[in-house]
């Protein structure tokens, strides 16, 4: 039978709305690609991407609320396609199995990866926001945003100015003008224990505390006091000194240098048994709901291709067209699995590894998005998981020594991690559609050109960042590199089980932390407290350095205050919730214009050959001292951003 037809609708996917989403889709990979490599994290972008849509839209000549999601909803794949990438492809780097980043693989593997994360979660619309009516909370802010209009002029204006502050802070920082350092830090020793204390004085940091909250601001910090003020001064004190080639090889060292050292080499690595552990629990604590959210959701499309009328808000993409295209796009993924490893017998297993566990995983990562939002998603705990049930399977049909494994086991997780990623996105944008009234199978489609596009510019916005900054691994020319924490982690899991080496005592006490950790969450939920310790968030916590995690925890308390002072001003909850989106839209200007401007200046610095080209004479004593009134006084303007009132309309 035909498809039912829709009644007449206001424009969704005009030609301009997939125009402007695209390019908001480019610019938001390119930002979130930079802070992902740098802090271990990425933000959802629904309401950034929102308010631009909406002041663009009206200079040329309207544009509904439905055509507005469309943009949002294009242009959010940005930030999730930079996800997937930056967690797991800069591993092929790390690995040494590429030089720099092949324009070609990374397309095949960002771009496909996300078709195939938007298809596999067709079958979950209905189940997950119809049927369970799950959160997803970016998608209902950003759908209230839509639905209130909200002056756009006065967005972009917030947007602006966040965006100058924190462009000017990254330019006069270590890889700019070098004005101020890029952190501020303290160690010395107290008795034989050695005491680190630092933060890092990056506006963006600060901003994605404020967006995530004081409860993750708290248990990350709390991740990384573990680390630094608790493992690496008892291991300093109690164990080097009785490991005499590592003791050797920190020999000399300075107290800031030395802690450095030892959480590179040993401590970090009880954050991979935790997100082990993490990756683990979020699988077993989600079975039951992710078993009937499949099946619900499978039987909402049989329904439909039975011919049955519904509701243009009910029309997903076919079913049949999800499962063609779930086989034309695995294609060529095989065939790039089969150039890897040169054997059918390896390729054909991987090739089904990724799809069962792509559509595994996507369920779990649409699901987690619902509960938690999609900057809490907890991808990369998901990511681990796969990668290593990939090189176990690897590792029993390629044998302990294979050079290629590793790499292969990295990029199932790479397409999987993809599709995840977009997965979490694209339910939370089809929430959003939900509450406006748009049409699935439309977004559905502008999420797919949204990811498709995003993976154009994704080789070389890495590849500029690699050859500015270095990428994970310290070296001679980029001694202080983009960690790329997550990424790391990666190539780590993969190459110690093929023969690699692991300090694999410090990953069985992280997973014995990881158990803890969920532990006390669980007895935190069954008491109904409203602060939870989230074990992924804990684990990066761990496995990052400290001086990452002091300020989202200052972002966190600042969103924390601000919203405690404006409740005691007796606001409605309408105003609360509309003057924290104000700060929320600061934080997202100050995070763009940072990550945007740390982009910008790499070009000069790979042009000239010179990490100094831009670096001005010293000319301050005191810049640690300046670099934290800079932070101070941009906190200052995110909190005073969101505690003002709009004026008073004229009469």
């Amino acid at each position: 039978m035909s498809a039912p037809v829709e009644t007449t609708l206001a424009p969704q996917l005009t030609l301009r709305a997939v125009g402007l989403a695209i390019v908001l889709a480019m610019i938001l990979a390119a930002a979130n690609t930079y802070l992902g490599l740098f802090a271990g994290m990425t933000i959802a972008s629904a309401i950034p991407a929102a308010v631009v849509s909406m002041a663009v839209l009206r200079l040329l000549g309207g544009g509904g609320i439905l055509e507005n999601n469309i943009v949002q909803t294009g242009a959010s794949a940005g930030s999730s396609i930079a996800s997937g990438v930056i967690f797991t492809i800069p591993a092929l780097v790390i690995l040494g199995f590429w030089q720099d980043f092949r324009y070609s693989w990374v397309l095949a593997i960002a771009g496909l990866g996300g078709l195939l994360g938007v298809l596999f979660s067709v079958p979950l619309r209905r189940a997950l926001i119809v049927d369970q009516k799950l959160a997803f909370p970016e998608g209902q802010a950003a759908a209230e945003v839509l639905k209130a209009g909200e002056n756009p002029s006065q967005g972009i204006r917030i947007l602006g100015v966040g965006a100058l502050g924190g462009a000017f802070a990254k330019l006069a920082a270590g890889s700019g003008l070098r004005l101020i350092p890029d952190t501020a830090a303290s160690a010395g020793f107290a008795g034989k224990y050695l005491a680190f204390f630092g933060t890092n004085l990056s506006p963006a940091l600060l901003s994605v505390g404020y967006i995530v909250g004081l409860n993750v601001g708290i248990v990350v910090l709390a991740g990384a006091m573990l680390s630094w003020n608790i493992a690496i001064p008892y291991y300093v004190a109690n164990v080097l000194p009785h490991q005499a080639e590592l003791a050797q090889a920190a020999a000399g060292l300075d107290p800031e240098d030395l802690a450095g050292f030892i959480w590179s080499k040993q401590i970090r690595y009880l954050g991979v048994g935790a997100m082990l552990i993490g990756g683990i629990w979020a699988l077993v604590s989600l079975r039951h709901s992710l078993l009937s959210g499949v099946r619900s959701g499978l039987a909402a499309a049989r329904a439909s291709a039975a011919g049955q009328v519904i509701a243009h808000t009910e029309q997903d993409l076919p079913m049949k067209s999800v499962l063609l295209g779930i086989l034309l796009f695995t294609l060529p993924l095989w065939a790039l699995y089969q150039a890897i490893v040169g054997s059918l017998a390896v390729s054909l297993p991987m090739t089904i590894i990724m799809i069962v566990t792509g559509f595994l995983f996507c369920s779990v990562s649409a699901y987690m998005a619902g509960l938690v939002g999609s900057s809490n998603n907890p991808v990369s705990g998901i990511t681990i998981a796969t990668i290593l049930f990939s090189a176990v399977v690897l590792l029993l049909l390629m044998g302990k020594d294979n050079e290629v494994g590793p790499v292969a086991a990295i990029m199932i997780g790479a397409v999987v991690c993809c599709s995840a990623c977009i997965a979490g996105d694209n339910l939370q944008d089809l929430k959003c559609g939900y509450i406006v009234g748009a049409t699935p199978w439309r977004q559905q489609v502008m999420l797919g050109i949204g990811a498709a596009s995003s993976a154009l510019v994704m080789a070389p916005v890495l590849n500029l960042l690699a050859q500015a900054y270095g990428i994970g691994v310290p070296s001679e020319t980029h001694p202080n590199p983009l960690l790329a924490p997550q990424a790391t982690l990666m190539a780590s899991v993969s190459k110690g089980l093929f023969g690699g080496q692991l300090p694999w005592n410090m990953i069985a006490v992280g997973a014995v932390i990881g158990v803890a950790i969920i532990v006390l969450d669980e007895i935190l939920k069954a008491r109904g407290s409203s602060f939870r310790t989230p074990v992924l968030a804990v684990a990066v916590g761990i496995y990052l350095p400290l001086e990452l995690m002091t300020p989202i925890f200052l972002g966190g308390l600042l969103a924390w205050l601000a919203d405690r002072r404006l409740r005691r001003q007796g606001l409605e909850t309408a105003e609360i919730e509309r003057r924290h989106r104000k700060g929320l839209l600061f934080a997202a200007g100050m995070i763009t214009g940072e990550a945007l401007m740390g982009i910008a200046i790499a070009v000069p610095i790979v042009t000239s050959g010179s990490a100094d080209v831009l670096a001005l004479p010293s000319l301050w004593h005191f810049g640690e001292w300046l670099g934290l009134i800079v932070l101070a006084v941009l906190a200052g303007l995110l909190f005073k951003t969101a505690m003002t009132a709009d004026p008073s309309p004229k009469s």
